[in-house]
């Protein structure tokens, strides 16, 4: 059985967040949990709390199959790019530098079954 969980809209560029989902892919929730606790990265706050959601769902999912927290493992966790804000900058000589300040949609795949590797 899978669960799923989506946090969208993240203020924090994709290329940070995709570095804490590398480190917790395919590992067990209860240490990719403390692994995020643990990491000092802004971007590890977000991403913890997509992946409890995802085990709350998951809890909920299966009420009368008794599924054990423990017994959960990350199969899929994807980072995606949302929506840029532009903002402008002067620049030398009446020029404007533009300044990108990205998004990212965070989706989380929790299932108890064995990893496939």
């Amino acid at each position: 059985m899978e669960a799923r969980a989506t946090a969208k809209y993240i203020r924090i560029a994709p290329r940070k967040v995709r570095m804490l989902a590398d480190l917790i892919r395919g590992k067990r929730v209860e240490e990719a949990i403390n692994l995020l606790h643990f990491t000092p990265k802004r971007a590890s706050v977000p991403v913890e709390k997509v992946v409890r959601s995802a085990v709350s769902n998951a809890m909920n999912k299966a009420e009368g199959a008794n599924i054990d927290p423990e017994d959960l493992y990350i199969s899929e966790i994807q980072v995606n790019e949302g929506p840029t804000m532009r903002r402008y900058k002067p620049g030398a000589m009446g020029r404007a530098g533009i300044i990108r300040k990205r998004s990212s949609h965070i989706h989380v795949v929790v299932t108890d079954k064995a990893r496939k590797n």
